[in-house]
């Protein structure tokens, strides 16, 4: 993993699928071309966004591969997978399955059945990971995710795991969107770990709290906008009017959950890609719905 560059604006890339469910293999690779033409860093495949947990080991298999697949064209795109599972031996399986088949890290939600857990409990079951999945230049990052999770992860446990393996816990994932957790990592951290927003109205603020990026879903549709605050932030120009422009956005898709339907469908609508399934449970949107949505954003789509 030595030489590659985790930071920037990268995408919580939606899963193509065909009209019976199953994966749109060759849709893959060029819908992750499309978005690293469209600015992107990199992406997370297999993400909340994704619809990760919806899929099991030999699809994951047929997806990551072809996910690999866009480094012929985009050599220096990043492509990390999410591979968390309430399930250890599960979470294990995928994390492992990831690193053999050549993906650049791995995001790893907590395991989410059970509530209250205790930090420790969590502790042990991030190690049991580490330990038995990640290799010794393997790049690991958390999720924290707690309103999807109901698992607070908490800073002290980001320390224990960054002081037990420094080398392959690489950072977080903060999906929270709290502002104060945001400042709150920046200030205990700095630039010791390397620390993704998952919220696009959080990018800026957490630019300036020592970010290393984002990963997001609006990625998939406003990647262009990421890239210009985050180039602007780095250069010393002004992102006020992007950053508020984003947040506009993404008040208007908060209210349309999940992501992954109305993504797929804004995708069809405004930039002519296939009109991808999604697995359920979850539905692909009705027409008036569609409709609706691009009514409250203002986007005029062919």
């Amino acid at each position: 993993m030595t030489g590659k560059i985790y930071r920037g604006v990268f995408a919580a890339a939606v899963t193509p699928l065909n009209t019976d469910i199953t994966p749109d293999i060759d849709a893959i690779p060029m819908f992750l071309s499309f978005l690293a033409q469209r600015g992107c860093h990199g992406a997370l495949i297999l993400g909340t966004t994704g619809e990760g947990p919806s899929f099991a080991f030999e699809e994951r298999k047929t997806i990551y591969q072809a996910a690999n697949e866009v480094k012929k064209f985009h050599p220096d795109f990043i492509l990390l997978a999410g591979t968390g599972s309430p399930s250890l031996q599960e979470t294990i399986n995928f994390t492992k399955l990831a690193f053999d088949l050549g993906l650049d890290g791995v995001v790893v939600l907590p395991p989410y059945y059970y509530k209250n857990v205790t930090e420790e409990g969590l502790f042990l079951w991030f190690s049991d990971v580490l330990d038995r999945a990640v290799p010794s230049d393997g790049v690991f990052f958390g999720y924290h995710i707690p309103q999807i999770t109901n698992v607070s992860l908490s800073i002290d446990l980001f320390k224990r795991l960054k002081d037990e393996y420094p080398d392959q816990f690489k950072g977080v994932k903060n999906s929270s969107a709290d502002p104060s957790f945001a400042i709150e990592l920046g200030k205990s951290f700095g630039d010791d770990l390397t620390v993704f927003t998952g919220n696009d109205r959080l990018f800026s603020l957490s630019l300036e709290a020592n970010a290393s990026g984002c990963i997001t879903a609006l990625a998939n549709l406003v990647s262009p906008e990421l890239r210009t605050v985050w180039d602007a932030f780095h250069n010393g120009g002004s992102i006020l009017e992007v950053q508020e422009s984003l947040n506009l956005t993404r008040t208007i898709f908060d209210r349309y959950p999940p992501a992954a339907a109305v993504i797929k469908s804004m995708l069809s609508l405004c930039h002519g890609l296939p009109k991808w399934n999604v697995r359920q449970p979850l539905i692909p949107l009705p027409e008036d719905l569609e409709r609706q949505i691009l009514v409250d954003l203002g986007w005029v789509c062919d």
